[in-house]
């Protein structure tokens, strides 16, 4: 019952993680306060690396941004290596 939810939360943290990328840059670009890179790495520690990347692409924001990027294909390369852990047989 519970694993029927998965594939949901995982596209809701992927959209909000897509969101939260498109709202830096935007405050980027208005001058405000922007939302702190804990924070955007946090959703995608939580589920959210592929809306990462691929909001990196779309908005062009935080492609360059060290130690950033480190982190964040640390964390996809962590659940990389978990996904493949639980799916190869011992």
């Amino acid at each position: 019952m519970i694993s029927g939810y998965i594939p949901l939360a995982l596209l809701l943290v992927n959209a909000r993680t897509i969101h939260l990328f498109w709202q830096d840059k935007r405050y980027a670009r208005e001058g405000r306060r922007r939302i702190p890179e804990s924070s955007l790495l946090m959703m995608a520690a939580i589920g959210g690396t592929p809306g990462a990347l691929i909001a990196r692409q779309w908005f062009r924001h935080k492609t360059r941004k060290q130690p950033f990027s480190t982190h964040l294909w640390l964390i996809a390369a962590i659940q990389a290596g978990l996904l493949i852990g639980c799916f190869v047989p011992y």
